[in-house]
């Protein structure tokens, strides 16, 4: 997509979108259609370098999985295939790469399928309590919602309900929840040393740029709310990290990843750790909250002297 501009890009987007509206518009099972994501955002709307997400009502979704030729009427497409939608269920798209690299999801679904996520949506907003959930529902769905068809007006009341989703700020953890992310982290911390000196670096490099780093986002997002207030704009799964990420997170960052090579894997956990125990006592300390100082002096004790002795290395 290099060769043309962002203006240029967004038209392409435009035309498949209205080559798919004219599609949709003649067949009987599609009843309705929305776009999420980038195309559907108020801010960080989309550019030359987002893809498409496209949720239709229908009633034979089956049909658009077990068969892809339905593709080549929005446009050339390169290729086509299954993929797993974001939420943690078992939901499939069909994902479709087109000529240009314009990129799309295609999520077929039954009025039942989003009644039923309408009414998720609903008590999850009303219950306030599983922040996971509330997250996902705020960026995913309360940042925006384009409507592209409505057979039948049954987009009218998933509107209204996702639209209270556009301000659950995620809230202060509690001093055990602190804890338990603290803990969290020494504990994988600890496993990817003992991989490490095992001799597995294919599992302690993914684990350490995985689940490490899942670690060490949630203390990253907590620390830019504990340091901006909590009803800073964090975006989900690090999304536009750069821009709400306090300055000493972000160039932390830039040591904490490593290459398969050994020696990398080494120095990536050690300034992992480095960055997770400055942005956690920094946290703790505008939170109020105990930190586990001794438990923290133990266990990276044992990690910075099990990474470095070269005794009984396997070989």
């Amino acid at each position: 997509m290099t060769g043309k501009s962002a203006l240029e890009i967004a038209k392409s987007y435009e035309e498949l979108i209205g080559r798919f509206l004219r599609w949709a518009e003649t067949r009987s099972d599609i009843r309705a259609a929305i776009v999420l994501g980038s195309g559907a955002r108020v801010d960080h709307t989309a550019d030359e370098w987002s893809d498409l997400d496209i949720v239709f009502w229908t009633t034979d979704p089956e049909y658009y999985m077990s068969t892809s030729d339905w593709v080549n009427n929005f446009g050339t497409p390169l290729f086509t295939f299954i993929d797993t939608v974001l939420t943690g269920g078992d939901d499939k798209m069909r994902v479709v790469l087109y000529e240009e690299m314009l990129d799309i999801d295609l999520v077929p679904v039954t009025r039942e399928d989003m009644q039923r996520t309408s009414e998720w949506i609903d008590q999850t907003i009303k219950a306030d309590a599983d922040r996971k959930a509330l997250a996902w529902i705020r960026n995913v769905y309360g940042r925006g919602i384009r409507v592209l068809l409505d057979k039948d007006g049954v987009t009218s009341t998933f509107c209204a309900v996702v639209a209270s989703a556009e301000k659950p700020f995620p809230p202060r953890p509690t001093q055990d929840e602190f804890l338990e992310a603290v803990n969290d982290f020494f504990y994988h911390a600890v496993y990817a040393a003992k991989h490490l000196r095992r001799g597995e670096l294919y599992w302690t490099a993914t684990h350490l740029d995985c689940r490490i780093q899942r670690s060490l986002l949630r203390m990253i997002e907590w620390h830019a709310l504990a340091e901006h207030g909590w009803k800073h704009d964090v975006w989900f799964l690090g999304r536009f990290l750069e821009e709400w990420a306090t300055p000493k997170a972000v160039e932390g960052l830039r040591e904490a990843f490593a290459r398969y090579d050994e020696e990398d894997a080494k120095r990536a956990l050690l300034a992992a750790i480095n960055l997770f125990q400055s942005l956690a006592l920094e946290t703790a300390t505008k939170l109020s909250y105990r930190y586990p100082t001794e438990i923290d002096s133990s266990v990276t004790k044992w990690i910075r002297t099990c990474v470095s002795d070269n005794s009984n290395r396997k070989q």
